[in-house]
Parts: structure tokens; C-alpha cells; sequence
């Protein structure tokens, strides 16, 4: 215990929240769940708790095999922590579209069923119109949320998030008559502190959206051993699939307003 509050005043309070304590969980679950108790005794609570207590012993009397199985476990979760930002990259691109070569079929296939399902704002709107004079206002309802969620154009991309970061780039090249993808980084050289908080903000928010989605893909990995992990990462992975939408649109936004902002302020005054 005295290791993990070292370890706290130590790391940066974001790394060691968002990274280091869920590693942690997920080499207990691993170790316990999918080490000792497994699917036939997968609601033992008093042999999880006896195997937690005999591989972290708490009291002042900490023999050198406990001392070796704390720092083992510790070791263990600095692993995964650091492991995790390299994995919510690969998530990160292949939610941006940028499929890299060797999955270039699967992108293209994924497109082109993606565009033939695409169905415009405009035409989802007229449907719940219909539904709702016809007095089905459940079906008017969920046509309503499609609507929200639909892409305005045709897609372009595998992913929902990928068509909404071109659409960004499109829209901010239109307001500084530069190709975007290439400028991004002289921009944010220009831009005011404020506007790169921002950014940084939103993009550190993707950036959780991705991790929280391989800790999903994990946890799920581990029902292969014990179901109730399966059950927690199937549900986490969901919720971050939500979330991962909803970052890359909120940092689509901000890009398009702080572009937006670029181009109205005055120049500065040499």
C-alpha cells in the first residue's frame, strides 16, 4: 500500500487515474478472476479475497515473496499502462479512417457497405414525419435519433468518425482556402493559448475515448477465462463506442471554431 501511494504523489494525477489504476484492476481480474476462480467458481468471493490477501499482504510484516509479488504486480500494471496509449493509437487512426495498407481491402469493402445503407438527413426526416402523422411516434422517435446521427453526405470512409474528420477539414479549408491536412500544425502556431487548450482539451478527450475502448477489448479477452470480466468489457466497449463518437465530434467542433475564430480576429499589428 505504501508502494501505491508512493507511486500516487509520484505520477501525474491524470496518468496515474486514467491509466494506472485500471491497469492495476485488470491484472487482478486477470490474475484472480481469470487465474483462480474461473467460469466453475466464477462467484467465489471468499477464495478471491483469500488469494488478493495472500499476494498483497498489508501489515508491517511484508516477507520478501509478498514484497516480490507486489513489485511483480506493479510492474505488471506499469506494463499494461504504458502499453495501452500505443494500442488507443492504432484505435484512434482506425477510427479517423487511415486504415493502413495491409487492411486497405477490408477499409474499401467497409465503405462501400457503409455507402449503400447511407441514407440522407432529409429523406430519414420525411420518414419520421410520415411515421409520426400516421401515429406511430415510438418508430417517429427513433427516426428522429437516426436523423441526428446520420452523415449529411455520402461516406467516404470506414468509419463514421473518419466522414466527420474529412467534413472538418473540408469545412475548415473552405474558411482559410488551404488544404487543411497539411496546415494543421502552422495553425496551431497561430491560433491563441486559449484556442490550443481548447484543442488539446478535446483531443486528449478522443484520446480517453480510444483507451477506454482497448480496455473494453480487454476485459472482454478475459471472459474467455472468466465470464463476469466478458460481461464488464462487453459493456465498457459499448459505452465507449459512444463516447469515441461523440469525442470525435466534439473535437471536430472545436477544430471548426477555432479556424472559425482564426479567420474572423484581426490581424496582429507588426
Amino acid at each position: 500500500m505504501a508502494l501505491l501511494l508512493e507511486l500516487q504523489r509520484r505520477i501525474p494525477d491524470g496518468w496515474f487515474l486514467r491509466r494506472l489504476l485500471p491497469a492495476l484492476l485488470f491484472v487482478v481480474v486477470a490474475v484472480v478472476g481469470g487465474g483462480q476462480l474461473g467460469h466453475r467458481r466464477w462467484d467465489d468471493v471468499g477464495l478471491a479475497r483469500d488469494r488478493i490477501a495472500g499476494a498483497l499482504p498489508l501489515d508491517p510484516g511484508l516477507t520478501a515473496d509478498g514484497a516480490a509479488t507486489l513489485v511483480l504486480v506493479v510492474l505488471a500494471a506499469v506494463t499494461a499502462g504504458l502499453a495501452v496509449p500505443f494500442a488507443a493509437d492504432g484505435v484512434g487512426a482506425l477510427s479517423a479512417g487511415a486504415w493502413p495498407w495491409w487492411l486497405a481491402p477490408s477499409a474499401r469493402r467497409l465503405t462501400r457497405w457503409r455507402a449503400r445503407r447511407w441514407t440522407s438527413p432529409q429523406e430519414i426526416g420525411r420518414d419520421a414525419v410520415r411515421a409520426r402523422a400516421a401515429g406511430h411516434e415510438l418508430r417517429a422517435a427513433r427516426l428522429d435519433a437516426r436523423r441526428v446521427r446520420a452523415a449529411p453526405v455520402r461516406p467516404t470512409s470506414p468509419t463514421w468518425s473518419g466522414d466527420r474528420i474529412r467534413a472538418a477539414e473540408r469545412s475548415a479549408g473552405a474558411e482559410t482556402g488551404t488544404d487543411l491536412p497539411g496546415e494543421w500544425t502552422r495553425l496551431l502556431l497561430e491560433v491563441p493559448d486559449a484556442s490550443r487548450a481548447a484543442l488539446g482539451e478535446a483531443r486528449d478527450a478522443y484520446q480517453a475515448a480510444c483507451e477506454a475502448l482497448v480496455w473494453g477489448v480487454a476485459f472482454t479477452a478475459v471472459g474467455l477465462w472468466w465470464w463476469p470480466a466478458g460481461l464488464g468489457g462487453t459493456a465498457l466497449w459499448l459505452v465507449s463506442w459512444r463516447a469515441l463518437r461523440r469525442a470525435a465530434d466534439g473535437l471536430c467542433r472545436t477544430a471548426e471554431a477555432v479556424v472559425a475564430l482564426r479567420g474572423t480576429a484581426p490581424p496582429p499589428s507588426g
